[in-house]
């Protein structure tokens, strides 16, 4: 793969004609080694986040060997890249066939539920196994997500205790989870849900083996800056320490966008530009879906392949290169004033749900990809810090605006 310190290098070296992705997976070694030695547990990588291999080996290789998986296809491809990997079936339904190639074929153990249905399919599934570890999802609030995830998933308190009771007797290790949402822009959540788990156990009567607090951790980005993530942690490790469970319990967390949407930025060209309106040649089929859907505002900054633009800024939106009119990015986006046909845009912090929600709509998809051994454009990881903690005033700004 081809290394280029800057997408400003990388313009002028190649001119591309197709998006490209731009890796910078020392980033996600960074946000992962601070959430391995900072959360109070085992992290899972949440592996829907981000699948591809460079990313996968970063996350790897600074500590994270268990994984948050929610289908077969990631099942496999987590335990054939890394033998040592602990995969966990996270998603709250799954088919029966799924159920039993993952505790047969590939030796799977941790499966999430949230009906008395799942129960029974994943009993039936594994022949009623005896060495199942078994995790009732509770449904919590989701106020302070930017993505409420509370609709599809997780039971109400009074049902999740009649399952939670019933569990224990079936399953070698027994657990709860919870997802306060994605982009969570309050600690507090956490310690809220944390609190329902409580109450849950008082109410259940039942010992807990496994607390999983799942993910929701949050990046920054342009009008959307959380805390810093050392409030994540503290809020986290006080709520844990009024739960009513033994010293063998163990903490898990499920992060994903945390680690990895640093990890990548989108470099796309400019087709056309009317008025306040560019159109360029990725978009919300491609891997601007969050910039699109949830319109979520990302950093990002104009190349011109020779010359400079100009210094001041103007708002903008996108629009995608399909013929659908949904493909729409609102912004806005902040660029260089004279921005027009045949410059580029670097999109930031696309590492999260950005190459993984891809299609192939209209006939457009580029798996063109690039290495930047340069800083992500914003970050929550004070870059250099030899212990890799995050900004103490929470998320640091860099390299935003314009590039000549």
């Amino acid at each position: 793969m081809d290394r280029f310190n800057s997408a400003r290098s990388l313009v002028r070296a190649l001119a591309p004609t197709r998006p490209i992705t731009c890796l910078r997976p020392d980033a996600a070694a960074r946000a992962s080694r601070y959430f391995v030695r900072n959360f109070p547990g085992e992290i899972l990588y949440a592996v829907k986040t981000n699948p591809m291999p460079e990313i996968l080996d970063a996350v790897h290789n600074a500590g994270v060997r268990r994984y948050d998986v929610a289908s077969i296809t990631e099942i496999d491809q987590i335990t054939r890249r890394f033998p040592d990997a602990r995969v966990s079936y996270m998603h709250p339904v799954k088919s029966r066939d799924d159920i039993g190639q993952a505790y047969f074929k590939y030796g799977v153990r941790d499966f999430a539920l949230d009906s008395g249905d799942e129960l029974e399919k994943i009993l039936s599934a594994t022949d009623n196994a005896d060495d199942l570890n078994l995790l009732i999802r509770l449904a919590v609030p989701n106020f302070h997500a930017e993505l409420d995830l509370s609709a599809k998933f997780g039971m109400a308190p009074l049902a999740g205790a009649e399952l939670l009771f019933k569990c224990r007797s079936l399953a070698k290790r027994l657990g709860v989870c919870f997802h306060v949402g994605s982009q969570c822009m309050n600690p507090s959540a956490y310690g809220t849900a944390i609190h329902m788990v409580r109450d849950l156990i008082v109410s259940s009567g039942v010992t807990l083996d496994i607390v999983d607090v799942g993910g929701g951790f949050p990046s920054a980005y342009p009008h959307m800056e959380p805390p810093p993530l050392n409030a994540y942690m503290g809020e986290i490790a006080l709520a844990l320490k009024t739960l009513p469970v033994g010293d063998g319990c163990e903490i898990w967390a499920e992060p994903g966008r945390a680690l990895v949407a640093e990890a990548a930025s989108t470099l796309v060209r400019v087709d056309l530009r009317r008025d306040g309106f560019l159109y360029i040649n990725d978009g919300t089929y491609g891997s601007l879906f969050d910039a699109g859907v949830p319109g979520f505002i990302f950093p990002a900054r104009a190349i011109r392949p020779t010359g400079k633009v100009s210094g001041r800024l103007a708002a903008f939106s996108f629009y995608g290169p399909t013929c659908d009119s949904l493909d729409f990015m609102k912004g806005p986006f902040m660029l260089a004033d004279d921005i027009g046909e045949g410059d580029y845009i670097e999109i930031g912090l696309t590492g999260a749900y950005g190459s993984a929600m891809r299609t192939h709509f209209n006939g457009f998809y580029s798996d063109e990809m690039a290495l930047l051994t340069d800083a992500p454009m914003l970050t929550m990881y004070r870059p250099g810090a030899a212990t890799d903690w995050p900004s103490a005033d929470g998320p640091l700004r860099q390299n935003t605006g314009n590039a000549s």
